[in-house]
């Protein structure tokens, strides 16, 4: 009888996150209180592309600052969001938020804290932040014994999976755009005996994920939740760009990179630059390249890459950022991304940190990474 009690004692009661949640990243752990806004954010204001519509803005001052109007083109809008909308690139979606990125920095902090993730790089100059690897408890199988001994076997129970994910902040006429990119990490068996140890290996991003957290961002930035699901699901395509006279018609949104030869330093995406750039940079964060800065106008994005193979082969700036900061011994190698419309399709290239075209192995390895997350 008394196990009985306590068997539906445990099963009924609970915060409901295993009961349909498809992400759940929360702990047992205390979690400290959000840190401030950084004070190099005040430092937006001296770069360009940081620049609000209405001039000079302050961190003091981000409260104040009233929110950029929207864009001109309604294609994209969706009922029930207000001025929010989202935008999709084949697979791939992102927010448009008429609010200037300095405004925007400390709710998408919060907003990664209280679902439990610690923020391993912050960097409001480029508007990037990304999390530590985190497990995705919703994954676990929602069982009888679970639900009766989880809290006191938590530890027990393990999905063999741990997640990431990157924040990018680029400032637009219209406000914010706002991308969320997923890097996961899966354990593995070193070898075939059965005392051979484990070890962690990249698995392939899932978008399903992505779409699942930028929905619950539009909830935190004042949607409601409905409309913000139905928004992700359908949500518009991005206006293509104009070509110039006489090149030749943009490929569809969603077209594959072409890698222009075997170990080539160089490749062709099948798309106009506005499409290209926005590709190539969810590219650059799911391949844990590091952009430290980039210059839309000029078509470069400014990374840091580590040679797999001065790593023991493993990931660039993955292993050593698995479960929060740690010192990298590696000194990592600074590169541009550059992008150039060539005849209606993009060219993307790698440079030196001077500017000076690179052709060496490191080249040939950054290309070949690109070109796979591009396709």
């Amino acid at each position: 009888m008394a196990a009985a009690a306590l068997l539906a004692g445990c099963t009924t009661t609970g915060d409901g996150l295993f009961a349909g949640e498809k992400v759940d990243y929360r702990t047992n752990t205390i979690r400290t209180q959000p840190l401030e806004v950084p004070p190099n954010l005040t430092q937006l204001a001296r770069e360009s592309r940081f620049q609000p519509q209405g001039g000079v803005i302050s961190a003091a001052a981000a409260g104040a600052v009233p929110a950029a109007q929207a864009a001109s083109t309604p294609s994209v809008a969706l009922n029930n969001l207000g001025d929010m909308r989202v935008v999709r690139d084949g697979a791939k979606r992102w927010l448009l938020v008429p609010q200037a990125p300095e405004v925007l920095w400390p709710r998408l902090k919060a907003f990664w804290q209280e679902r439990g993730f610690t923020l391993v790089e912050e960097n409001a100059a480029t508007g990037v932040m990304e999390t530590n690897f985190s497990e995705n408890r919703a994954k676990l199988p929602n069982d009888v014994i679970r639900n009766t001994f989880g809290r006191l076997l938590g530890n027990l129970y393990d999905t063999g999976e741990r997640d990431s994910y990157r924040t990018r902040l680029e400032r637009t006429t219209a406000g914010t755009e706002i991308y969320i990119t997923h890097r996961g990490i899966e354990e593995v068996k070193v070898g075939e005996a059965r005392d051979s140890g484990t070890t962690w290996r990249a698995r392939p991003s899932e978008p399903e994920l992505e779409a699942e957290l930028l929905s619950r961002l539009l909830v935190t930035l004042g949607a409601a939740e409905q409309p913000a699901r139905a928004a992700l699901a359908s949500a518009a395509p991005a206006p293509g760009a104009t070509a110039a006279p006489g090149a030749a018609p943009a490929a569809p949104s969603g077209a594959p990179a072409a890698v222009v030869a075997p170990q080539a330093t160089s490749l062709t995406i099948a798309e106009p630059f506005d499409r290209a750039w926005r590709r190539l940079g969810v590219a650059l964060d799911r391949s844990a390249f590091t952009v430290e800065d980039r210059d839309r106008s000029a078509g470069v994005y400014f990374v840091r890459y580590v040679d797999p193979k001065s790593a023991g082969k493993e990931e660039p700036g993955f292993w050593s950022r698995l479960f929060g900061k740690t010192d990298n011994p590696l000194a990592a190698l600074r590169y541009r991304v550059v992008v150039k419309s060539a005849a209606g399709q993009s060219e993307v290239t790698v440079q030196t940190s001077a500017g000076a075209p690179e052709t060496g192995d490191n080249a040939k390895a950054i290309i070949a990474r690109l070109a796979q997350e591009l396709r």
